[in-house]
Formats: C-alpha cells, structure tokens, sequence
C-alpha cells in the first residue's frame, strides 16, 4: 500500500502565513565560492570552480527592514486571531503551533516548497530532540516525495547528519536545488567525540569546520518540537549556524518561548474541525476490593427491542476449580446457584434492576454498578486481563464496522517491561510472556462467541478465519545486536520517559504501510512505553496502556499516537473531503484505561486546558475589539469600539451569552445554522463565529463515554421489505454522472467584474509612534502597558515596487493558481480597471494571492450554473442499510422509532430530533429512513449526502416520495456557498434520475415539507 496526500487549507494556511512574512523580498539564487579547505599535495582540477561553487539562501532586501517585517506580522496575526506581536523577538524568530496528528512535518515540508516557490530560498536544516522523532520525519519526507513532486515539480534532497560521512554536507552547500538536513539537538549539543565533531577542523574533510560550511548558505532553521530542543545551551549552538530566520513548530510551546506566533491550529481547533480522531474513553474502575464481597465485573448494558440485559463476569466453581466466567443476564438472575454455590455471592446477589439511562446494574444486597465497575477481590493480574479483553472487545466492534469499507483496524499496547511479552530460554528460544498468554486466551474467547453471534458465512468471520490468535500479535521493541532478542528500551530522556533506540523505531518505521493491509494478519501491536514518541500510526483505534497504576503517563501523551485520521486500503486519509459530517463516526480512538472514565476524562481535560491557556475564558466587547472581519464579498474592516459593543450585547439579547459564557442556546444554533448576529456585523456572521470560535469551550474537547453507546440499530428487514420502502428505492437509487460546459468569455467578463468590485490590495509601509511616560499610577497600569502616552504617530511607505528589484511573473503565477490558459488571464487582466491593476506595485504578492482567489470563486460559480447530470445504470444496491453498526446514547443522540427503517434513530441536532419525532408520528407517512454515508451525490465540490428519504401512503399526498435536507435556518443568505452549491447539484441529480413523484428540497420542519408534497 501507498499512502496518498491530499491538500489541506490549513496546511496551506500556515505556509502562507510564514510566506507572507517576508512579501516583498525578490526571488534571488546567490552562488558563492566555498571555501575549498587544504588537502596536502592536492594538484588544482579543472572543474574546480564548479565544484567549489556554493548556492546559499539570499539576505533580506534593505526594503524588508525590522519595522516592515513587524507590521507584515501584526497583518497576519489579526487575520489568524492572534494577539499581535508589540515587537519582534529575534531577527526572525516565528512560531508555529499545529495540533499532534494534523501533519505539522507535511506542513513544513511544503512551507520550504513555498519559500523557495516565492523567493528562491534553498537551504534549510531541521533539527529535532530525539532519535525517534529524527526518523518519523526522515519517513515523512520519504513517503511525500512523489506528491510533493507532483504538485512543484522538483524533489528536495534529504539527509539525516552523520558526523562520518562529511560529503554530504559539502552537498548540500554546492547543491542548487532544495536541500534538506535533518539533525537531531545531540549531534551538535552533547559532550561526546561525536557531536564535538561538527565544530572540529577535520582532515577527512579538507581541514575545514563542517559548521562553517553548512553557515555560509545562511540555512533556515525548522525547530520540531523546540520545548524538547532549546536549552540555555542549545539555544546559543543555534546561532553558529547564522540562520537567515528561524521556524519553530510544535503543539506544546512553552509558555516563555512563543516568539512572533503567525499560525495557530491548537487541540480545540483540530478537534472542532475535525482534523484528527474524536476519543473516547473506556473506564475500568475498582470500587471494592476486600475478598468479602463477591467479584462481579460489569462489561456493558445491552439495550435492543426486548428488556434490557447486563454482561457480567462473575467467579464459578469448577471440578478443577474456581474460574471467571462471563454471562449476559437479566433482571432476576442469581449469581448463588449459577456460581456453583460460591458462599461469596450468598448475601444477596440477584439482580434487581438494570438502567440502560445510566448504564448501570443493581443487586438486591443495595450493591449497584456501572459499566467499567469491578467490585470484590482484584488482583493486578485480573485488571490487565479485564483491559486486554475490553481493548479485543473494542477493536471487534470497530473492526466490523470499518472492515466493509476497507480499513485496516489496529490496536496498541504499551507495556513497561518486554518479559511480560516475551521471554527466552537458556537456548535463546521464544516463549509468551504473561500478557501473550493472556490476549490469546481472551482473543480466542471473543472470537468464538462473536462466531455464535453472527455466523460463519458472514464476510467478517470468514476474513478472521484465516487469522490466528497466535499471528494476530506482533512485538516492536528493541533488539539485542548479539542475541538478536527483545529487550527493554533504553531511555534517553528519564524525566519523560522516553527512548532513543532507533533499532526499535526503524522496525516500526518500515512497517507503517504494511500494518495498514488488510492482508496483513498484525492487528494487535506491543510496545514498550518508552517509544511514546516520533511515531505513530494512522489505523491505531484503540490504544491500552498496561501499566502499573502509580506509572506517570501524561494523558495527551498517550493518545497522541493514535490522532491521525485513518486511511483505507487506497492509502486514502479518510476526513471530511471523503466522509463529511462522518468523519467522527469513522474516526474514533477508543482508550481502553485502568481508572473510571470521570477521573480519566477530567485528567485528560486538565492537560487540554493547559495546552489552550491562552485563549480567551469570557465573551466581552474586548474579545471583538481591532479584530479584521470580513463580509461575503471578502471586503474586510477592523472592529472599533462602538461595533464591538454591539456585537456583544446583540448575543445578549439573543441568549448567546449569560455571564461572559456562551450558552447552550449558542451552540445549538450553531449547529443549526440559525444563528443570529446584531445587524450592524449580520454580513460579517461568519468572521464574527470564528471569533467566538476562540473561546475555550471544555465541551468541545470532553472525551466521549465508550460505554455509553448503549443503543446499537437494528435493521427492520419487514420494513425493507414493504411495497412503499421497495418503491421509494427504486425511484433515488439510481447513480449519476455530471458534465460542466461554460462559455470562457463568460467566465472572463465575470472575473472582472469581481477584481474591480472586490480586490483591494494594502500597501506595505511601517509606522513609527513616539511617546513618553508621565507617571506611574499602578503596577496594573504598568503590566496593561498603559503608562505610557502616544504624542504623535507617522506612516512611512516602504518603497517597493514591482519594477524595482524583480520581474515577477504576473500572468504565469495566476495560471498556476487558476488553472485557466494565459490566454484567458491576460484577458481578465487587460480587462480590469487601471487604478485596480495599479494596485501590483504596491504588493506584488498579495495582488498574485487575492488575484487568483476572486477568480477562483467565479470560475467555481459558473461551473455550479452550468451543471447537468446524466443518469447511469449503476445502483446504489440495499446493503448499504445493513453495514454494521450503527450506535448511539438513548436521550442524548438516539430515540426509538416506530416507522423507522431501524428500531432507533440517531440525530445530530435537536433540530434533526423535532423533525424525526413529526415523520415518527406521522399518519401520512409509510415508512422513511434517515439516509446512510454510503449514499451521496458526487459534486465538484465534493461529496453530497441527503439528510432523509420518506415515502408516504398513496392518496393522502401529492407527491409520494421525498428527499429532505434539513436545515436550522431556511434564510439564503445564511447557507454558505459551497452548501448552496451542492444542494443546487442534489436538484440536478434528482432531476435527472428521477420522476414527478420524487421530491428533493431544504426544509426546516415537518410542516414545511408537509406544504411542498401537498402542493
């Protein structure tokens, strides 16, 4: 398998952001002659020159002078929310902060693209803190090379240092294309001979300093993860290599080492927009532990059309002995008899109760449990088996709703020593250690009662057939050069415990796209806790770490290795381009703990909050204020006071905000697209969300409950099977294709209506302000920086043009960026208003960037206008109802339905609840279904998936069959574009596939629709 990459808006967001730093700066390539050092008796050759010729990185311009660059930085934080910077720390010191999981090393990778696209800059050197985060980079810039070929045209030659193997340093100085080290903080920054050698003059390498050398190109410095590298020391190593600037990426910066941010993508943002896994959190809890008391496990609640039942795992007595055993059981059930007699289950323990609304079960004895509890005699033993069956357990239910679509589930365990894995004998000879023992035993036992559960025949059972339990496991840990056995990683940083062995990290390196085949049979991994770090492994869905319990693991840490969104057998990643709203039904990482979900969440919760200090706690006026939003048309204003006043008390009104807090009214409309906005910003809603967007919200990162997804749908096959539902089918199964023709003068006279109308390009210039300091009147008046009093301010513009130090290649840059002919570029650029092209020697840059995005924005409108569908004879086949499986929470996303295709329904919103309840009850209805993923509309703007399909009772409606969207808010103006693009697209296809009798519209109620299928 090969992974594939796609592009990503805020991947080129954050590369954009760093570019537009240094807008402005010309595109330059410098050659310079190195120094050739000395070698005895050496006799001078003929291509001496050639060989000696250096290509660096070009200086700044003396345009681009301090206050410039500031001002550059102040334009892009406000336009990313981020407090600008009062000054520039460092000549140039730029964070980044992406989010564990969202791809921060593709992100600088095509950042250095940009850079050199941009402003011919060549020479970068990445320096990470550790081995294992060394090779997970060195094995990103492997498996992007041919996309990232693809996309620019040319290839970046990497290297990892080697203190012995000097050439390619001298390489990467004579080398005129993109030239990459990467350098782990050691190699340069420790005592040893080895990092010493970098600063040496050494004679394998001409008599010269490879510091030197790798200066003189003036390289740009990428930091991973500088919390982990910037030492006091390591911070002044740094400076030898005279960077032209410095880029430094993370997704936890310190608090004192945030310098001049310019991008922001943090863990509330990435999980809002659903740029990695949502997590979920399977609790085990001890809530008695004297021998007393008899041992009762409670696995799950089971709710479906009869009573409700429990799985328990109770003690029995066996003619060899006491064993554990697991039952599904119903209200009235006696542990005493069924156990054997066993006098610890005499005091009452028949059950009395089971609640699916708290997932709990209760005995006679008053004892009550909830799912993940564990009540008795528990030895340490008993807790890792109970957890490595719940991880088997999760991995089998997420394993059968995944493995229809071609995913490759994995799961991870982390464990603290290899001999609980494996063990050898005095020959040297393998055998299982306690935890092998314990996943086959438990894995076997899964695996035959899921084979009672669902059949042989079934497709699922017939793929783990051919895997056994003993080739379902592997181990990666490091291995012993002389024996060639595993052993326990040696760690290179105690305080965090984390390890440096790159024997253990190469093996798991090299198998990242083998592991992701389903041929594969490795589906369950074991590995030390140590290697925590620099890898990770986009199919890992659920993640156990079998610890001791005073181990100290922070939470974040050990989700962080299984973020990243999935990928299917296609090395396709599977995010909202391929899935929509279904990405976190698809992508969830189950962490199988060994403490309760409210003490693992609450953990979990504290680190995200620390991770997200600086945002905003409170909604005030302040939040808005000097703020940039921007109305549908992209023309863009600063929030003054007065408008952020009404800003604020327009949320008030509305219910949006109680006491500084956003409600729960706010967020409901919001998912229901009916939110309301004081008139005065009304046209600016969305940059108005966005702000709000940056509150903290502890909501919007609160790990879900495994268990309590209680409710899994059933399939009514009597309802498939009825004449309305086969009838309904048959009319919107159909599949379509589209074709687009438009005219291209059409597009042009278009495209200049909007530059003239729309593009508005600053001009670069700096300010200088003076003031002076009175008197001091508070300390609070000192650190608010409010002492000081401004007298007088001047603007000076920076005297750039486009004729003054390069020709910039207008015409083809926008084809790049539009993909139209030349032709019809110089059309709309020979078309627009003089005074709006006079604009490109102001900046040359972001006349190119706004340029190409107005045009882009009308080309992808007149590809909606001028749409047809054609129908194929290829069907969407019933299947698609029975994939497995569908869960939810009775009360919170599921209800119980009557005409339902399934026993129960799932909703997104409490809008999508009203609606569903209205069809439920209905009598014109027959029968309707809430529409699978599986079943959606190809667009040019992506995927489409129609909400509901109904059909109702012949006679009592105009129209029998309908397909609804449904939508918060009914109002035009309020649907974003690419909505209306694909909801425009949906009424084609229907058209085109369809009759009279189906129905496609937005409806926001079950009167509304009720109203378009009468009439």
């Amino acid at each position: 398998m090969k992974l594939k990459f796609k592009h990503q808006k805020f991947q080129a967001d954050a590369a954009k952001a760093v570019c537009d730093v240094f807008a402005g700066q010309p595109y330059l390539t410098p050659s310079y002659m190195m120094d050739r050092g000395y070698v005895k008796n050496e006799q001078i050759a003929l291509d001496e020159a050639e060989r000696f010729t250096g290509f660096g990185n070009s200086r700044l311009v003396p345009e681009l002078n301090d206050g410039v660059i500031l001002e550059n930085i102040n334009r892009i934080q406000r336009s990313n929310q981020i407090e600008p910077s009062k000054q520039l720390e460092g000549r140039y010191n730029l964070t980044v902060e992406m989010e564990t999981g969202v791809g921060k090393t593709y992100t600088y990778i095509k950042t250095m693209y940009e850079l050199n696209k941009r402003y011919g800059w060549s020479k970068f050197i990445v320096v990470v803190p550790s081995v294992a985060i060394r090779e997970g980079v060195y094995k990103s810039f492997q498996i992007t090379e041919e996309h990232f070929v693809e996309e620019y045209g040319k290839k970046i030659r990497y290297f990892i240092y080697n203190s012995a193997q000097l050439t390619e340093i001298d390489r990467f100085a004579s080398d005129s294309a993109i030239n990459v080290m990467i350098i782990n903080s050691q190699a340069f920054n420790a005592r040893g001979k080895d990092a010493r050698r970098i600063y040496m003059k050494l004679d394998e390498f001409r008599s010269r300093k490879p510091i030197d050398i790798l200066a003189k190109t003036n390289p740009i410095l990428i930091i991973d993860e500088p919390q982990s590298v910037e030492g006091a020391a390591t911070k002044e190593r740094l400076k030898e290599f005279n960077p032209l600037f410095t880029l430094r990426y993370s997704a936890t910066h310190k608090k004192d080492s945030v310098y001049n941010m310019i991008y922001r993508l943090d863990a509330m943002e990435a999980y809002n927009k659903k740029l990695v896994k949502k997590i979920a959190v399977k609790g085990i809890s001890v809530t008695g532990s004297t021998a007393t008391e008899g041992y009762v496990y409670l696995e799950s609640i089971n709710l479906s059309r009869g009573n409700p039942t429990a799985t328990i795992e109770f003690d029995v007595k066996g003619s060899s002995g006491v064993r554990k055993t697991r039952r599904t059981v119903g209200e009235g059930y006696n542990l005493l008899p069924n156990s054997g007699e066993l006098a610890e289950y005499k005091n009452g323990y028949t059950v009395l109760r089971i609640d699916g609304r708290d997932s709990s079960i209760e005995f006679t004895n008053g004892i009550k449990l909830f799912a993940g509890d564990v009540i008795g005699a528990v030895s340490e033993e008993q807790l890792r088996r109970i957890q490595i069956r719940e991880a088997i357990l999760s991995h089998i239910e997420r394993e059968r709703q995944l493995f229809y679509k071609g995913i490759k589930v994995l799961s991870l365990f982390f464990i603290d020593e290899v001999a609980k894995y494996k063990q050898y004998d005095a020959s040297g000879q393998a055998f299982n250690g306690l935890y092998a023992d314990m996943f086959e035993e438990e894995y076997k036992q899964v695996i035959s009662n899921l084979q009672l559960e669902i059949g042989d025949d079934d497709e699922y059972f017939k793929y783990l057939d051919g895997i056994t339990a003993e080739e379902t496991h592997a181990g990666y840990f490091s291995i012993d050069k002389k024996s060639q056995c595993m052993i326990d990683s040696k760690l290179g940083d105690r305080q965090e415990r984390t390890s440096d062995d790159a024997d253990a990290y190469d093996l798991i390196m090299k198998n990242k796209e083998r592991l992701l085949d389903l041929r594969e049979p490795v589906r369950f991994i074991f590995s030390h806790s140590a290697l925590r770090e620099g890898w990770d492994n986009p199919n890992v869905f659920q993640i156990c770490t079998l610890k001791q319990s005073g181990s100290d693991v922070r939470k974040r840490q050990e989700v962080g290795r299984g973020l990243r969104l999935s990928v299917n057998q296609y090395g396709e990643r599977l995010d909202t381009n391929l899935l929509g709203e279904d990405v976190h039904n698809v992508n969830v990482l189950t962490v199988i703990a060994n403490e309760s979900y409210d003490s693992f969440a609450k953990g979990l919760q504290t680190e995200l909050a620390e991770a997200v200090a600086d945002r905003p706690r409170m909604v005030t006026a302040d939040l808005f204020k000097n703020k940039v939003i921007k109305d549908a048309d992209g023309a863009e204003q600063v929030v003054d006071i007065e408008l952020a006043q009404s800003i604020y008390e327009g949320l008030i009104t509305s219910g949006y905000v109680k006491k500084g807090i956003l409600t729960d009214k706010y967020y409901e409309d919001k998912k229901n697209g009916s939110l309301e906005i004081a008139e005065e910003a009304a046209d600016c809603k969305e940059s108005v969300i966005a702000i709000l967007d940056s509150i903290y919200d502890s909501r919007s990162m609160q790990p879900e409950n495994a268990r309590k997804n209680n409710v899994e749908l059933k399939l009514d096959k009597s309802k498939l099977g009825l004449p309305e539902f086969q009838k309904l089918w048959a009319n919107i199964n159909a599949k379509s294709v589209y074709v687009v023709e438009f005219d291209q003068d059409e597009l042009i006279q278009k495209a200049i209506s909007a530059l003239n109308r729309e593009l508005r390009v600053s001009k670069i210039f700096f300010k200088v302000e003076t003031g002076s300091m009175t008197d001091i009147q508070s300390r609070e008046q000192l650190q608010q920086g409010s002492a000081f009093v401004k007298e007088k301010n001047e603007v000076y513009k920076a005297e750039i043009s486009a004729s003054s130090a390069v020709k910039y290649d207008l015409v083809g840059k926008v084809v790049t960026e539009t993909g139209l002919t030349r032709k019809a570029v110089v059309s709309i650029l020979r078309g627009i208003e003089k005074a709006v092209f006079g604009q490109f020697a102001n900046n040359p840059e972001e006349f190119i960037i706004k340029a190409a995005q107005i045009i882009n924005e009308q080309k992808a409108t007149t590809i909606i206008q001028h749409i047809t569908y054609n129908k194929l004879d290829a069907v969407y086949d019933t299947t698609i109802f029975t994939e497995p499986s569908l869960k939810g929470q009775l009360g919170v996303n599921a209800m119980a339905t009557k005409k339902h295709l399934y026993d129960h329904i799932l909703y997104d919103s409490s809008n999508e609840r009203t609606f569903a309840e209205s069809v439920d009850t209905s009598n014109e209805v027959a029968v309707y279904v809430k529409l699978p993923k599986g079943f959606f509309i190809s667009t040019p703007v992506g995927k489409y998936n129609p909400d509901w399909a109904i059909a109702f009772h012949e006679g009592k409606v105009k129209h029998i069959y309908f397909v609804a969207e449904t939508k918060g808010s009914m109002s035009t103006m309020q649907l974003r574009e690419v909505e209306k693009a694909k909801i425009h697209c949906a009424r084609e296809h229907f058209k085109a596939i369809s009759t009279d009798s189906v129905v496609y519209d937005v409806v926001d109620s079950y009167a509304a629709l009720l109203d378009k299928v009468m009439s």
